[in-house]
């Protein structure tokens, strides 16, 4: 008899699989249905050339933390992947870090709809927008073991 996995389980076991995302230090602080929280801390592996967080790091954090809210509502044995996203910068930051909530808008059959909001916390605790994003996943079935 199989157990389902928690929402927690699923998505630290799938983050476990990301080179990309281990590569840049992301971190599950959080994952419930429908709901995930990464965070990605400062360093000069996400910079611009301005030393900046760069739009593609934080594109990237936005990104898996909506697709892992998708994740958290399909159905066992599937994974999503991203069709389409469109993200807008607010503003951009130096040191700290940046935390990226994803949140399933829409689960359906054969779409599902996430947003994700995307905050930098400098090194005293001060939250400032950074970004919010749309994506639009579809729910594939799992390829590996």
């Amino acid at each position: 008899m199989s157990t389902a996995l928690s929402a927690h389980e699923r998505v630290a076991l799938s983050l476990a699989r990301q080179g990309m995302m281990n590569h840049l230090g992301v971190r599950l602080l959080s994952a419930t249905d429908g709901r995930v929280e990464l965070a990605m801390p400062y360093s000069d592996k996400v910079t611009q050339q301005q030393n900046g967080f760069h739009g593609g790091a934080i594109g990237a954090l936005a990104d898996i933390a909506g697709g892992y809210a998708a994740l958290t509502v399909a159905p066992e044995g599937m994974e999503v992947t991203t069709v389409e996203y469109k993200i807008n910068f607010l503003a951009n930051f130096q040191g700290g870090e940046i935390r990226a909530t994803g949140r399933v808008t829409k689960a359906g059959k054969r779409i599902i709809v996430a947003t994700a909001e995307v905050v930098h916390i400098d090194d005293k605790g001060k939250r400032s927008d950074c970004a919010v994003m749309q994506q639009t996943l579809v729910p594939v079935l799992k390829n590996y073991g």
